[in-house]
């Protein structure tokens, strides 16, 4: 048996176990979800079409993860204006997993509410598991120098952790890297301490560069993905004229 329902102003053809993505429902992972929203139902010559919705007819579905689209760049241009403007979307979505396909008014079967229950339990057991952890602990009074130790020998750490240059910063004034698409106060302040300053050094990056910069940062090929050179050599050419 399968279902046409809407949702989000779309129409999906589903059945028992599909999974499929759909725009961004309220609820987390493990929580039913239901489509009154049917507009055919059925298999064959049993088929019944709704006007426009089929009376009695329900799907219900399972969330299974609350996640984002691809990222869709849009790049806007206006001849003889001098103004470009490049934008990212992600669009919210939601994958949920059919669980049932019901008819004539029935009911649907709460399976998620096994998991709540369980999952409260738990929590209710945690603390009792705790409790004797912390009574372990409380006889041990002297051991508080040892935690002063630990925290002289981390400051010199942090000093360590700072990021260490791995261009050559080139001569003059740093340009505004925030105008480029991603890019922060924060990130700016990384990519200073990294010796990346002005937007034609980003415009002569080679592919080592890139790679180079890309591992530093953990950004798993974002630079290119965002076209970062790309974006350099325009960004340069407008503060040029």
């Amino acid at each position: 048996m399968f279902a046409v329902i809407k949702t989000g102003g779309k129409q999906y053809s589903v059945a028992a176990n599909d999974l499929l993505k759909v725009e961004k429902l309220a609820g987390n992972a493990g929580d039913i979800v239901e489509f009154n929203e049917v507009l055919m139902v059925g298999e064959g010559a049993d088929a019944k079409v709704g006007k426009p919705f089929v009376d009695g007819a329900m799907v219900t579905a399972e969330v299974v993860e609350q996640g984002r689209a691809r990222k869709v760049i849009a790049f806007k241009k206006r001849r003889r204006q001098n103004s470009k403007r490049t934008r990212g979307h992600r669009q919210h979505q939601t994958t949920i997993r059919i669980s049932e396909i019901l008819t004539d008014g029935a009911k649907p079967k709460k399976k998620a509410a096994a998991p709540k229950k369980a999952a409260a339990k738990k929590t209710e057991d945690t603390p009792k598991k705790a409790a004797p952890e912390k009574a372990a602990a409380a006889p041990k009074p002297k051991a508080e120098a040892k935690p002063k130790a630990e925290t002289k020998a981390k400051a010199p750490a942090k000093s360590d952790d700072a990021p260490a240059a791995i261009f050559s910063a080139p001569e003059g004034a740093a340009d505004d890297l925030k105008k480029i698409t991603g890019v922060g106060p924060v990130l700016e302040k990384k990519l200073h301490a990294f010796g990346v300053t002005q937007y034609a050094q980003i415009a002569a990056f080679t592919k080592a560069d890139i790679d180079k910069l890309d591992e530093a940062l953990s950004f798993k090929g974002r630079i290119e993905r965002d076209d970062w050179v790309g974006q350099a050599k325009a960004l340069g050419e407008d503060a040029a004229k």
